[in-house]
């Protein structure tokens, strides 16, 4: 089994190590677990691509890639000519939460989905993070276990064939030190974010900066959706299908 992991935050990001961890630690010596990064972070990127100029690799150390581009440019880096025969991509772990619509211009899941888009099964793992919470990364290997086993199981025996071969999953903010959370599947949220914006002149220049807010925490949503479950404490996994049409 050759799987491919990326990311959105960058080659030293330390949720890119953790996952790896978490990876090997589940798999063993059965599979064979390559890196293929960008070369520093790209958040909020979404499904956008490198054009008009070629992608510059460093070999960071064995099995592990850095790129010169976007999350989705290092998948198909990886597909294409890296390592062309890839079973599975995972994709994190973000340094931050990817729910509702945060999907649209998330790099992390944009690295998955542009995986699925392939015929490639994928998964992209996220941290939703609280100013109140400690942001450690030593129990994500425990948490992301059983959902991890579920997928490579799934993978085995030939059932991410069908339509739902992109998970999207999303730990949460509690404290990493009390018992595991229990994880629910649910529907993506689709509530956009309250933003507010605050404009700001100055005498020397003639343009006007534009400041825009959100209140994360508090953001819109509806009962049992991804949003919801994992703000209330919860691991969250949605499985989908990676088209538009």
């Amino acid at each position: 089994m050759n799987i491919l992991l990326t990311n959105d935050d960058g080659m030293d990001a330390p949720g890119l190590a953790a996952f790896y961890e978490a990876i090997t630690a589940v798999v063993g010596s059965d599979a064979n677990v390559t890196v293929v990064a960008p070369d520093r972070g790209r958040s909020e990127c979404g499904h956008s691509v490198t054009t008009g100029r070629s992608l510059v690799i460093h070999q960071h150390r064995a099995g592990w890639y850095c790129v010169d581009g976007t999350p989705v440019d290092c998948v198909r880096a990886a597909t294409s000519t890296l390592m062309p025969c890839v079973d599975l991509v995972l994709s994190g772990i973000n340094a931050g939460a990817n729910l509702g619509i945060d999907l649209l211009v998330s790099g992390t899941f944009a690295a998955a989905r542009e995986a699925a888009l392939q015929g490639i099964p994928a998964l992209a793992a996220s941290h939703y993070r609280h100013p109140d919470v400690p942001k450690t990364w030593d129990h994500v290997g425990c948490w992301l276990a059983p959902t991890l086993k579920e997928f490579f199981a799934q993978f085995a025996n030939g059932r991410l064939t069908g339509s739902e071969h992109l998970w999207n999953l999303n730990l949460p903010a509690v404290a990493p030190d009390g018992p595991i959370p229990d994880c629910v599947e649910c529907r993506v949220d689709s509530h956009p974010m309250i933003r507010t914006g605050q404009l700001v002149s100055s005498e020397r220049e003639s343009a006007q900066k534009l400041t825009m807010s959100s209140e994360f925490h508090g953001r819109p949503r509806d009962a049992g959706t991804d949003v919801d479950r994992c703000f209330a404490g919860h691991i969250t996994l949605t499985r989908m299908t990676p088209r538009i049409v």
